[in-house]
């Protein structure tokens, strides 16, 4: 007999943003000053959130900080020669943001600008030698929705990149993506986990740190039979993936070999991205998103900051970019 999946109530928002977000991602936390940013990457301006929080309990220390941003930006993460600037993918290519004025420095242009109607970037990571994992998405694929691709498109023209410190930029996934997400890394830093949302599956890539090849792709965890869109997520110490699921009102916690662990469910439809904070790395931040269906749930509270305090496990900082 299957044992019934352990649901757990997250609850609430625990910040409520002054105006909801569009789609808030990108949560990090920074222990040195106890705060936490993320983006609004939809609304517009798109802008950038830092809240000051308690390191112990996460609650928020008055309001946070908000900047406009020139462009979208979707992940961005803190940089360890740089004090004060984020690396950041933004709708076009790679740029260091600018803690104090929010203003950007384009550092490679990657797709063109003629090009901003079929692709545009979404989630990244940092690998722990210190490069910028980035992926796009392809927006013409992505509108058939969920599981809706046709074989008449043909394969999705996203791509995943890595940029390093040097300034190098290589092509790791030439194309197949539809919705590239949730980009982390086993505790060993053997494994990349790489989500592809929209279609709804999360793969699974075996990763040589030394060089930051992948390889032997295969399919961890398969949603496409039944529901919600495998958004951004983190890695605890026991190497079990937590995700965001968007559409789903969940967190879904997953085991290193793909089983369904148990779900934490919170008040927003679309979950969005996670991140571990807190002095000992206990607490889980999370950003979601508005339900913009034609016709959401009233008491939908997506677009809003979550928190949750998991009993037993904790997760690791997120890496910094070395360069």
């Amino acid at each position: 007999m299957t044992e019934p999946l352990e649901s757990i109530d997250g609850g609430k928002p625990w910040y409520y943003c002054p105006d909801p977000m569009v789609l808030g991602e990108a949560p990090i936390y920074r222990a040195s000053d106890s705060t936490l940013h993320w983006v609004d990457c939809l609304s517009e301006p798109s802008r950038l959130y830092i809240l000051k929080v308690d390191p112990h309990t996460g609650d928020a220390i008055g309001d946070a900080r908000v900047l406009p941003l020139d462009d979208s930006v979707t992940v961005a993460f803190f940089c360890k020669d740089r004090p004060g600037s984020y690396i950041a993918a933004y709708y076009q290519g790679v740029c260091f943001l600018d803690e104090a004025t929010g203003k950007f420095e384009v550092v490679k242009e990657i797709i063109p600008t003629d090009q901003r109607d079929e692709l545009r970037f979404n989630d990244g990571g940092i690998d722990a030698h210190g490069r910028f994992w980035l992926a796009e998405i392809d927006k013409r694929a992505m509108a058939f929705g969920p599981n809706q691709l046709p074989d008449s498109y043909g394969t999705p023209k996203g791509r995943l990149w890595r940029y390093d410190p040097d300034g190098s930029l290589h092509l790791m996934i030439p194309e197949g993506v539809v919705c590239g997400n949730g980009l982390a890394w086993s505790p060993d830093n053997t494994i990349m986990y790489f989500n592809d949302s929209v279609a709804m599956m999360v793969f699974a890539f075996d990763f040589d740190l030394e060089t930051g090849n992948i390889s032997n792709k295969r399919l961890l965890i398969d949603r496409r039979s039944s529901y919600g869109e495998p958004d951004g997520m983190v890695v605890d110490t026991e190497g079990n993936l937590w995700i965001a699921v968007f559409a789903s009102h969940r967190i879904m916690v997953f085991s290193p070999e793909g089983k369904h662990l148990k779900d934490v469910v919170v008040t927003a439809k679309n979950p969005a991205c996670t991140t571990w904070g807190g002095v000992n790395h206990d607490i889980i931040f999370m950003a979601s998103g508005k339900d913009r269906t034609p016709n959401p749930d009233p008491n939908d509270e997506g677009g809003h900051m979550f928190k949750y305090h998991p009993q037993h496990a904790k997760g690791y900082a997120k890496f910094e970019f070395a360069g």
